[in-house]
C-alpha cells in the first residue's frame, strides 16, 4: 500500500456543496464560485505527488482510500483509479463521482462530492483550520480473502448471491 500527505486550510467562503467532486487547491482564496472546494493553500498539486504514487494510482484496478482529517474529526472517502489519469495539473487535486478526467482529477468513481463531506468538519474548515488529506493506494492484488482456495475478494462476494 502506498501512502501520500496533503495539507490545506479552510477558508471562511468555502461552500462545500458540490454534487459530483471535491477539490483542493493551491490557491490560496476561494470565490462562492468554488462550491467544491474543500481546502485552499494546499501543500501539493496533482502534479506533486510522488511518481510511485501517480503509478499506483493510474492503475484500473487501483482502490484509492482518502482520510480527510481536521483536528479530531475525519471523513473517509472511497474512490478508484484509472490508467487514463494524467495528474499534471499544477495547482488542482480533484475527486470525482463521474468518470470524467482531465490533468487535476486524481480519483474517479469516488463515494462522496463535497456536499457529502461531514457538515461538522467543513464547519471547521470555514473557521479557518487545518485540513489533512492522507491518500491510501491499494491494487486489487493487494487484497486478501479470508475464504480459503477463492480467487480475489469480488469472487467472493458472487458465490453469496
Amino acid at each position: 500500500m502506498l501512502h501520500e500527505t496533503i495539507r490545506a486550510y479552510g477558508h471562511p467562503m468555502m461552500r462545500a456543496t458540490h454534487r459530483t467532486t471535491f477539490e483542493i487547491t493551491r490557491d490560496p482564496h476561494l470565490t462562492p464560485r468554488g462550491d467544491c472546494i474543500i481546502g485552499v493553500n494546499a501543500d501539493k498539486s496533482a502534479d506533486d505527488l510522488d511518481p510511485r504514487v501517480k503509478d499506483a494510482i493510474r492503475r484500473d484496478d487501483a482502490i484509492i482510500i482518502i482520510v480527510l482529517r481536521v483536528g479530531q474529526l475525519q471523513d473517509i472517502v472511497l474512490a478508484q483509479g484509472s490508467a487514463k489519469l494524467q495528474l499534471s495539473d499544477q495547482r488542482r487535486i480533484i475527486i470525482r463521482r463521474s468518470t470524467y478526467i482531465e490533468p487535476a482529477t486524481l480519483a474517479i468513481k469516488a463515494n462522496k462530492a463535497a456536499r457529502d463531506i461531514d457538515r461538522t468538519l467543513i464547519d471547521m474548515l470555514r473557521k479557518g483550520a487545518k485540513l489533512t488529506m492522507d491518500i491510501y493506494i491499494l491494487g486489487l492484488d493487494e487484497i486478501r480473502s479470508p475464504y480459503k482456495n477463492v480467487g480475489g475478494i469480488i469472487n467472493d462476494f458472487s458465490s453469496i448471491s
